[in-house]
């Protein structure tokens, strides 16, 4: 996560910390976490065809970043895919539907990335039940390149306020094949509202906030040494650090200046959003998980060709009781004849933003 220089100012007050950050231009230049963005350089400097594949899919969304893969290779063509047990979301994820989304989005980018490379990959997912591996992926060749593989490294998460330009209607017909656009001004605003409610609900619920303060990763050392969870990294909220206004007991204490001044960012990013992209399903098992995450990575893939920042706001669709209430509203407003709204996200134009931090290949690798 990053912090513009308006909201930095706003959080110093445009003050000594300000003069100081313009004094330190050394120490700005220098708060890149280099080794932990290095894996999106490495993607496809492997060998062996799996794992160039799986180099590129350790790239793909997943809630709160936490990158719950591990991956063992069988013989020559096969990849086991299993969920880390020690990455898990009890709190806001009670039943890992969100990290099972994640494990679609994986699946998806290495099946693109193998397409590039000539092989086709047949997936069976939890083909020995839940306790198992999440899937079983066999390489084979006869695959073709698609399109949307090329956007693979382009592609960002923006948690960043969006333009007031509209979605154009070329960009929602060339969407609506992936997921339901919302333009509708009324209907916007409504989920506007709901979004933001659900945000104030986590953040006022102590033990889903705790959980998410315990995967904030603070500064460049932090974040190379742990390169999973929510990154806050870059000169300015570094500059912040050193100055005590952001920290991990800062963001625990609501009656914190930091903290309030979070508050008001997220206001403000959540509110700056002209459009949303939703997907549901009709049924809620695994499977339907699985696949709603490898269309939720096309959705990110196309949307980045039509130069669109999509964002996912996904604190209405948790199933926590604290959130009863926004989980229904939203169900109420986009789902029907008892759907399950899978994944919601801000739709607009944003700005560029950075590369998430990412765990190598290697850490991921059980064997090989």
């Amino acid at each position: 996560m990053t912090v513009s220089r308006r909201k930095f100012l706003t959080i110093a007050g445009g003050g000594t910390i300000a003069a100081a950050t313009a004094a330190s231009a050394g120490f700005m230049n220098t708060r890149v976490p280099h080794r932990a963005i290095a894996p999106w350089q490495l993607a496809g400097s492997y060998g062996d065809p799996r794992k160039n594949a799986l180099s590129y899919a350790l790239l793909a969304p997943n809630p709160h970043n936490l990158q719950p893969w591990l991956v063992e290779l069988v013989g020559d063509d096969t990849v086991l895919l299993w969920h880390d047990s020690e990455k898990r979301l009890p709190e806001t994820d009670p039943f890992d539907r969100q990290l099972t989304i994640g494990f679609g989005c994986f699946l998806e980018q290495m099946a693109l990335a193998a397409g590039v490379a000539g092989y086709k990959v047949r997936t069976e997912v939890f083909p020995d039940g839940e306790k198992g591996p999440v899937a079983r992926a066999v390489f084979e060749t006869g695959g073709e390149a698609d399109p949307l593989a090329g956007y693979i490294l382009s592609r960002r998460s923006c948690k960043e306020p969006f333009s007031d330009t509209e979605v154009p209607d070329v960009a929602v017909r060339a969407l609506e094949s992936y997921a339901t656009i919302v333009t509708d001004e009324e209907r916007v605003e409504e989920i506007r509202s709901i979004t933001w409610d659900a945000w104030v609900a986590e953040m006022q619920t102590p033990r889903t906030l705790h959980e998410s303060v315990d995967l904030m990763r603070f500064g460049k050392a932090e974040i190379n040494a742990n390169p999973d969870g929510i990154d806050l990294g870059g000169p300015f909220l570094e500059t912040l650090m050193l100055a005590g206004l952001v920290s991990r007991s800062v963001q625990s204490d609501p009656e914190s200046r930091g903290f309030r001044e979070g508050v008001r960012i997220y206001d403000e990013m959540l509110h700056a959003t002209p459009a949303y992209a939703v997907l549901r399903t009709a049924g809620n098992d695994k499977a339907d998980q699985v696949r709603a995450g490898r269309d939720w990575l096309r959705l990110n893939l196309r949307c980045t060709s039509l130069g669109l920042s999509l964002h996912p706001v996904s604190q209405c669709l948790q199933e926590f009781p604290e959130m009863a209430l926004q989980y229904g509203r939203i169900h109420d407003l986009l789902a029907t004849n008892g759907e399950t709204v899978q994944m919601l996200g801000r739709l607009g134009y944003g700005p560029d933003v950075a590369q998430s931090p990412r765990w190598p290949l290697e850490a991921k690798l059980l064997n090989g």
